[in-house]
């Protein structure tokens, strides 16, 4: 018997990502799976190019615990590959567009990817970057496109692999500290237990329906993109792809394609806004639009509610630990501001926070500390780092979030600084000292200091302090052209100011805080 539109999927039939599309295949083969730039794949279709996949994938002489990688834009190809990859077991580690020719090259050395699967427009980009890794590479769209044969050599048939629900399926890079990426390994139970354990609590915000239309924008290379998309998967619901995210193209899904979920970022929110058009759109199928990143301000809030007509929710969660831990749902969302506003709300089903001092000792309610999570979506740990993953899980299963923050009695997190240092802009996480690496190589700078400003669109900017040696003649310009050249154009100081000299402690470490002060003196938090 055929699942219901409107009944909810039994998520416990699916452990793995196989899992996935195996059982839509059975239980809706003809409802609609993904549907990107046209091209529309029903869950039969989606079932048998993931046979396809894994098939040719063990043909390349992939097997389990190996890494392959995407490199491009959003697409439903990435989809079947990361869900062929998981019928043998193997680790998909997708690569940013957004990269610069080193990040990519250290991304494929890292992993010892075997096989790169290509955007055709970023042929140059990778293969300039591909020096040290030498994967095979499998080209998707342009003149040299190959992955349609790749694809057609294979048969249909299902592979029959076992994969255990804890195997690692994902690996997804994420800036750190030293300035190199780290690999973040995230199995299948990480994924898909956050939303079983929603949908077995009632938790209204994650009630999904097959009937249900998802617009993905937010970029697969993060978990909010690869996420978002699983979670649609998974409940039989039906994933509207767009390469990017732009106002022009949510409207369009919206108003043309019956979206009826969304998950953004604020500032992507305001971009929608700022639309004429948003006032004509018809925005009857939404149910709700969940957003992360960053809270929405009160102004922001009363004009999403009084366009869009739904519930809002806001998602507070890490690459590292798979998804959202905690959630502000609708019933807090208040127009006139409230105090839980200000927050990320409480934990969702099966997570744990503390807030820890210096020592690793808990606090108590209202008190400042670390703030740490615990529960089955924390990651597996970084791949090849053994040092990195116990500096963030202890022998506990506790991950430290490198965000500071407390607990009020009633169990909301609030979050006031960060720990890390890290630079949230646009959604997208940026570390100083591997924007500081970038900039050092100048040969006109002596110092340098990275730190994040308060910014209307993007919650956070890039600012660079710069020490210029005496006999350069150095301009703004200069420094961010330079960085560009380094590192990703998003992660490149939008700003830079001249100093004689950066205050250090008496162990020389750049006091970033007191650089920081003077541009968060009239907020009410450290971060935007």
């Amino acid at each position: 018997m055929r699942l219901n539109e409107r009944t909810q999927v039994d998520l416990s039939q699916m452990r793995t990502f196989a899992d996935i599309a195996r059982f839509h295949a059975r239980e809706r083969p003809e409802a609609l799976a993904l549907s990107f730039a046209g091209r529309k794949t029903t869950f039969s279709r989606f079932d048998q190019r993931t046979n396809q996949v894994a098939n040719a994938l063990l043909r390349e002489g992939v097997r389990q615990g190996d890494r392959i990688s995407y490199l491009g834009k959003n697409s439903d190809i990435y989809f079947e590959l990361l869900f062929g990859a998981a019928k043998v077991g193997a680790v998909m580690a997708p690569i940013s567009w957004r990269l610069a020719v080193p990040e990519v090259s250290h991304v494929l050395k890292h992993a010892a990817t075997r096989v790169l699967f290509l955007e055709g427009v970023f042929s140059s980009l990778a293969e300039a970057a591909i020096a040290a890794s030498s994967p095979r590479i499998i080209t998707l769209g342009g003149e040299r496109a190959d992955y349609e044969v790749w694809l057609d050599a294979a048969p249909i048939s299902d592979p029959g692999i076992e994969i255990n629900a804890h195997d690692v399926a994902m690996q997804l890079y994420t800036s750190g500290t030293t300035g190199l990426a780290k690999g973040a390994m995230i199995s299948h139970d990480n994924v898909i237990s956050i939303w079983r354990r929603n949908a077995e609590a009632g938790e209204a915000w994650s009630i999904w329906t097959p009937a249900d239309v998802s617009l993905l924008a937010m970029p697969i290379s993060h978990i909010g993109g690869t996420g978002w998309g699983i979670v649609a998967l998974l409940n039989g619901a039906s994933s509207v792809i767009v390469s990017e995210f732009s106002p022009e193209s949510t409207l369009d899904a919206i108003e043309h394609q019956g979206v009826s979920k969304l998950f953004l970022v604020p500032s992507a929110l305001r971009m929608v806004l700022q639309l004429p058009l948003a006032r004509e759109v018809n925005y009857g199928r939404i149910k709700n639009i969940l957003y992360g990143a960053s809270p929405i301000a009160p102004d922001l809030l009363r004009e999403c509610i009084e366009v869009f007509q739904c519930d809002f929710c806001q998602l507070f969660g890490m690459t590292e630990t798979s998804g959202p831990v905690t959630c502000l749902p609708p019933e807090d969302h208040d127009l006139s501001g409230n105090q839980r506003m200000r927050g990320a709300g409480k934990a969702t089903p099966g997570v744990e926070l503390r807030i820890l001092d210096e020592a690793g000792q808990q606090l108590p309610a209202n008190t400042v500390g670390q703030i740490a999570t615990r529960s089955s979506s924390n990651m597996k740990g970084y791949w090849r780092d053994p040092e990195a993953t116990a500096a963030t899980i202890d022998k506990d299963g506790w991950l430290m979030t490198g965000d500071a923050g407390f607990l009020d009695v009633d169990g909301y997190l609030y979050i006031k600084d960060r720990i890390k240092d890290v630079i949230i802009s646009g959604g997208e996480n940026i570390y100083p000292t591997e924007v500081e690496n970038a900039i050092y190589g100048h040969p006109g700078i002596a110092d340098v200091a990275v730190i994040g400003v308060p910014d209307e669109k993007w919650g956070e900017a890039v600012k660079a302090i710069v020490v210029s040696k005496p006999e350069a003649h150095l301009s703004s310009e200069d420094v961010i052209t330079f960085a560009r050249t380094r590192i990703a154009a998003f992660k490149a100081p939008k700003s830079v100011d001249f100093v004689n000299a950066l205050p250090r402690n008496a162990a020389g470490k750049v006091l970033r805080r007191l650089l920081r002060e003077p541009y968060w003196a009239s907020r009410e938090r450290n971060v935007n």
